[in-house]
């Protein structure tokens, strides 16, 4: 009596288990394969021999591991060993025999490693012992069952599929099937094509059911209705169905909602049905998590995924998070109690109580990493907990694995991601469920699906989580919420962040991530839960640090557990987002331990006190100031143009405007914005402050120019650029000084040491993208181009991606000076009078090749390292070791500064109100 699938499989497993330690040929090589083949059910003995003589040249022979005569040889060899070496003498005896005796198939194995030839197609496949049971249908012939074709796969499925998929998306939309209805029934089909290649189903019976509808694909989708119906139909009632087919009767009983729904028909043609095969032809069985999220983005274009925010996470950033947040920690518990079997057991029960929940969950890459990472820990605690595995059987084995997906929750806007994620948490169940079985040698998958994941399709910033969970049951909340910057908000969004900040003055300008962090420290006020998300890097810098985080320190008594630094955005999906992030976990209570990590090689330290700009040093918090609060000079923009482009010349538009009207050459400025600045790219604009009409009038090419600009900015829906078309010849806004200045690039690279800072001279016309400074002198340049004001503006500055983005509001107006004696002074201006001097030597350079850590001349960094040493002598009598005490040094000397300046206030205000009473009392009298 032939043996079934199941039974085959579940005695694969066991097989595998026993010979998980077997290396030596001479010694175990025939016991190995008597086991190999009662898997099948098949007596060696009565179908094979070992040793089986051929002849060699040179009258020499050769002896065959093992020949089963017209089905297959076997070729053993110790752990280790080269199997190429192993099939070349194999295929030397195949030569040798006579032909009524060539098997069918060739395979040679290491015990670890077995290799299976085809004789007649060329065909290999390599597999793991230990997977045998996943892989179990190569062997049909030794099983006596009908030969299965196997499909040729491609591990890399994970974009091939996402493309694939997004195909069949579009072909169905372009068909009319749309909405909800496409949604769920590709999350169904995504299903079905896991399950093929995973041991839900049968090996290959959803490709061999596909490929049995017509070439033209239509009865196609009839079949898949049939199907999808029966995988919600639980065996006791097939049997009823009296005329439902065999090959419908061999799929498993699914259950779990999935295929509950009843959906109208889709309609397939030849490229459908062909898209749909070649899917299938996809090892599913290599997928990792992050496809989910990749076939959502596939199927979405770049305009829905900038509206919804939908960036998705790879493995590696999601580890980023969830490693500090609670991986790392319960590593550390298991390590401490993996030997005392009572203190395991309580951990075991511990981590099956443990409850996760993603407010903003997409497809659930989040979730499906967690669980996955928990389903290992525990698999390391069963492994310590029964080192016996003998004593499993299928029916107790899910008593002991207890942590499930239940456990995990979701909330996510859009519907299809939101199907994606829940079918992910039954996938990801699965594929955990089969390494549980592979280590204890016997075949387990929770069928049919019973438990899932809670994901709710619903905006979360507009419901209440306590709906969902209570957060006193509540361990942790983690994700990656929508990256929309503060400028590119819809209304919606706009909406639903005043009505989570409530009455926060300049909510407008936090981007929509600032939303789930209010919310979630709402909702965990008081509880024990921990937090983190995934944010854009701009609420730690700038304006937006005082919004958000006093908010959530004052309000509701956050604290900043762990932080990881802005780090460059990596995804799994086709057209991967260009953001740079920061991670922050976060509490209503404070905790031991406060973890500091750093983009380049993950380097960790552990913190006093992480503050909002996301260093180690004390809480404190930037605002824009109008005026600086030390005695210097006054920073501000260069010149907006707002000129469409008419007042701004390149070299060439130059030279001819000059060649036809030369007095046209007097107004002709070199003109910077900051990349020409950093760069030295020539650049020129007309300059018309003092041209006279008759001159005007003289240089047609120029009144042309001119009245494109009166043009541009009449059609403006702005009032105040329509009022600038009456001055149609000057710059929109004029700042430009009239004496040599210090320029400041409001944009620079985070990869050079020091802002390229220059001198330029009036005739030079700043753009708008330059801070200029006048009537500065050798010595605030040399602050401001030192090391210590750098510190500054890495903590406090804004970030245009992950470069800096200087301001003189937030920077520079709260900048903390020196108070220098006059010899420090004098040692400043002469080191920073070297660093012009040593870029004078190289006249023709740029600053972004001086700048360049490559490409740095030595005598430039010799003087900027003199420079550097002076100005810390200025701020402090002893050197400072690392940037974090620089930052230390300047963060006490600001706050002295405030206390300084609400002093002054506050006396002002004094003088105020009392000026104001002796008026009152006046008119009272």
């Amino acid at each position: 009596m032939l043996l079934s699938w199941y039974d085959i499989k579940e005695r694969a497993l066991k097989f595998s288990k026993k010979w998980e330690n077997a290396k030596d040929e001479r010694a175990e090589a025939q016991s190995f394969l008597n086991d190999f083949f009662d898997v099948f059910g098949v007596d060696r003995k009565r179908v094979a021999t070992f040793e089986t003589k051929v002849p060699k040249e040179k009258n020499r022979n050769g002896y065959i591991d093992l020949l089963w005569k017209g089905i297959i040889l076997i070729e053993m060899k110790s752990k280790g060993l080269n199997l190429d070496k192993a099939y070349i003498q194999a295929r030397d005896y195949l030569f040798n025999l006579e032909d009524d005796d060539l098997p069918e198939y060739t395979m040679v194995c290491d015990f670890e490693n077995i290799r299976l030839y085809c004789n007649n197609t060329g065909q290999i496949w390599t597999i793991k012992t230990s997977q045998l049971y996943q892989n179990i249908k190569l062997f049909s012939v030794l099983a006596g069952h009908e030969k299965v074709n196997i499909l040729p796969v491609d591990k890399k499925v994970d974009i091939n599929a996402a493309i694939k998929m997004a195909k069949l998306h579009d072909i169905l939309k372009l068909h009319g099937y749309t909405g909800h209805n496409l949604e769920v029934y590709l999350v169904r089909l995504l299903f079905c094509l896991f399950a093929d290649h995973t041991g839900i189903f049968e090996t290959n019976i959803f490709y061999d059911y596909i490929s049995k509808s017509k070439v033209d694909g239509s009865d196609l989708s009839y079949r898949l209705g049939k199907l999808f119906e029966i995988l919600d139909t639980p065996i006791s009632e097939r049997d009823k169905q009296t005329l439902l087919s065999e090959e419908l009767k061999r799929f498993s009983y699914i259950n779990g909602t999935l295929f509950r729904e009843k959906l109208p028909l889709a309609d397939f043609d030849y490229k459908m049905r062909k898209i749909l095969l070649e899917c299938c032809c996809l090892n599913w069985g290599y997928i990792s998590p992050a496809i989910f999220g990749s076939i959502f983005q596939g199927v979405m274009n770049q305009h829905e995924r900038r509206l919804v925010g939908a960036h998705y996470t790879s493995e590696e950033n999601i580890l980023k998070l969830i490693k500090p947040l609670f991986l790392d920690e319960l590593w550390e518990e298991f390590n401490k109690k993996k030997n005392n079997s009572k203190q395991l057991k309580e951990f075991h029960d511990k981590l099956c109580k443990l409850t996760f929940l993603d407010p903003a969950c997409g497809c659930g890459n989040f979730l499906i990493i967690s669980y996955r990472e928990i389903r290992t820990l525990e698999l390391e605690v069963l492994k310590l907990l029964y080192k016996d595995y003998r004593q499993f059987t299928i029916m107790n084995i899910n008593n002991y694995c207890k942590v499930n997906v239940d456990q995990f929750y979701g909330i996510e806007i859009e519907e299809f991601p939101s199907q994606i994620a829940k079918v992910g948490m039954w996938l990801i169940d699965h594929q955990m469920n089969t390494i549980v079985a592979e280590y204890f040698g016997i075949y387990y998958a929770r069928l049919p699906l019973k438990q899932s994941a809670k994901i709710i399709n619903d905006n979360a910033l507009m419901i209440n989580w306590e709906s969902i969970i209570s957060k006193n049951d509540l361990s942790y909340i983690l994700g990656n919420p929508p990256f929309v910057g503060a400028r590119y908000k819809n209304e919606e969004q706009k909406s639903e962040l005043f009505k989570v900040l409530g009455d926060v003055n300049g909510a407008g300008n936090l981007d929509y991530v600032a939303a789930w962090f209010i919310k979630a420290a709402n909702f965990m006020n008081g509880s024990n839960t921990l937090s983190a998300f995934v944010a854009t890097n701009s609420i730690a810098q700038g304006e937006q640090v005082k919004l958000l985080w006093n908010v959530l320190f004052e309000k509701y008594k956050i604290q900043i557990n762990f932080a990881y630094q802005t780090f460059k955005w990596s995804n799994e999906a086709r057209g991967k987002a260009a953001v740079h992030c920061v991670i922050i976990g976060f509490s209503s209570f404070a905790t031991d331990r406060k973890k500091l990590i750093y983009d380049e090689n993950s380097i960790k330290t552990f913190a006093k006190n992480i503050n909002p700009y996301l260093i180690d040093a004390p809480t404190f918090f930037i605002s824009r100031r109008s005026l600086p609060l030390c005695n210097v000079p006054q920073m501000h923009f260069g010149s907006m143009a707002n000129d469409g482009g008419f007042l701004i010349l390149n070299k060439e538009e130059k030279n001819e405007i000059i060649k036809h009207e030369p007095i046209a050459a007097k107004y002709i400025h070199t003109f910077m914005m900051g990349y020409e600045f950093i760069n030295n790219i020539e650049r020129y604009c007309l300059w018309l402050v003092d041209a006279t009409p008759l001159e005007l009038k003289k240089m047609p090419m120029v009144l042309e120019r001119i009245y494109n600009v009166q043009k541009i900015r009449s059609q403006s829906k702005r009032s105040a650029t329509k009022d600038l078309s009456n001055t149609p010849s000057l710059f929109g806004e004029i700042r430009q000084p009239n004496t040599t200045y210090i320029a400041v690039p409001k944009v620079s690279s985070e990869k050079r040491k020091y802002i390229p800072i220059g001198f330029l001279e009036s005739e030079v016309i700043a753009g708008d993208k330059l801070f200029l400074i006048p009537n500065a002198s050798l010595y605030h340049f040399g602050i401001l181009t030192s090391k210590v004001h750098m510190a500054w503006v890495r903590t406090v500055a804004g970030r245009l991606k992950s470069d800096y983005s200087y301001s003189n509001t937030i920077v520079y107006n709260n900048f903390p000076w020196p108070e220098h004696t006059e010899k420090q002074k004098e040692k400043i201006e002469k080191a920073a009078k070297e660093i012009l001097d040593a870029r004078a030597l190289y006249p023709d350079t740029s600053f972004a090749d001086l700048y360049n850590s490559l490409t740095m001349p030595v005598e430039l960094l010799k003087a900027h390292n003199k420079l550097d040493k002076a100005v810390i002598s200025a701020y402090s009598s002893s050197r400072f070791n690392t940037e974090a005490e620089i930052v230390e040094n300047l963060i006490k000397r600001y706050h002295k500064l405030i206390d300084k300046h609400n002093i002054i206030i506050n006396k002002k205000s004094v003088k105020k109100l009392n000026k104001k009473a002796e008026n009152q009392y006046v008119i009272n009298v």
